[in-house]
């Protein structure tokens, strides 16, 4: 079933097109990456989402239902974490969450459980500290709080990882990652190997258009090239099996006494390298496959 369809979407701002015939769909319970340089046009896509934004023409149905400027019939079922969450730094987290309960009418006798509940699940125990005192990494976690309280069944996070350090991240992902089954996720970001740990599927946004989209793994599969990496034990064996491949069509990259070789087909690939290897005598220190990345892709995409 799908929790979120964008449908044909376009969007300018004056005589800049920031969208033209932006097209993707979210299954219920997954996480899906939302990915594009900065200034592609992912921010107004989730605003347009959020009916905070006019369209100019197609459609955004959330479970069935078609997203309307200014109606917030639909945005009672997202939940929305923005880059840079903003807060009130005389409030606890307790007393900010209390007020965004009741502003979203959730039942004053089941607040205060609720409450509990997301700040546990975010990891925030230090419910006295004011929010002014919190670090980059708890104010996002908080604002994380913020948007799962009242249960959304759609979760938008706006780089919710680009000004943190790696353990903010990790605690971030974590979470989002627990998520999954439960909450549908959309995850917009430019960080690659965030979007990689914990997305089932990505859509690529370069230049206001979608110009790939798929099950992560299978487009890494479909639209990156295989390598395979041999290190070698010393200088003398890393020229001379360069100077043996020179007659061959592989992409060869030399890494710190290695080298990478690139090619569309594994099984030929490995059985050339394998071949030359014997016929040159030569023992290589290691020899691996290299596993196809995300970013490898969106580079082939935006080049």
């Amino acid at each position: 079933m799908k929790a979120l369809e964008v449908i044909q979407i376009d969007k300018a701002f004056g005589s800049k097109q920031i969208l033209n015939k932006v097209s993707f769909s979210v299954e219920k319970g997954s996480i899906f990456g939302f990915v594009g340089e900065n200034g592609a046009g992912k921010t107004t896509t989730m605003k347009l989402i959020l009916g905070l934004l006019q369209l100019d023409s197609g459609e955004i149905k959330v479970n069935g239902q078609t997203v309307k400027y200014g109606n917030s019939l639909t945005n009672r079922k997202i939940g929305y974490l923005s880059d840079v969450p903003e807060f009130y730094g005389y409030m606890t987290a307790t007393q900010y969450l209390r007020l965004c309960g009741e502003l979203t009418a959730i039942k004053k006798a089941l607040l205060p459980e609720k409450i509990q509940h997301v700040l546990t699940l975010v990891g925030l125990t230090n419910q006295s500290k004011k929010i002014s005192g919190y670090s980059r990494g708890m104010k996002q976690r908080l604002g994380l709080a913020q948007a799962l309280l009242n249960e959304p069944e759609i979760l938008i996070c706006d780089e919710p990882t680009s000004a943190l350090d790696p353990l903010g991240r990790k605690a971030i992902l974590d979470i989002l990652n627990s998520l999954r089954g439960k909450t549908t996720v959309l995850f917009s970001s430019h960080i690659l190997s965030d979007i990689e740990q914990v997305c089932d599927h990505v859509a690529i946004l370069h230049k206001g258009k979608i110009q790939l989209q798929g099950e992560v793994n299978q487009l890494k599969a479909a639209h990156s090239s295989f390598k395979y990496a041999i290190r070698f034990t010393d200088t003398a064996s890393l020229i001379k099996f360069t100077n043996a491949m020179k007659t061959e069509t592989l992409i060869t990259e030399e890494v710190e006494n290695q080298l990478i070789f690139s090619g569309k087909s594994l099984n030929e690939m490995s059985q050339l390298l394998l071949t030359k290897l014997l016929q040159e005598n030569i023992s290589p220190k290691e020899i691996f496959q290299i596993e196809p990345s995300l970013e490898e892709l969106f580079m082939g995409v935006v080049k």
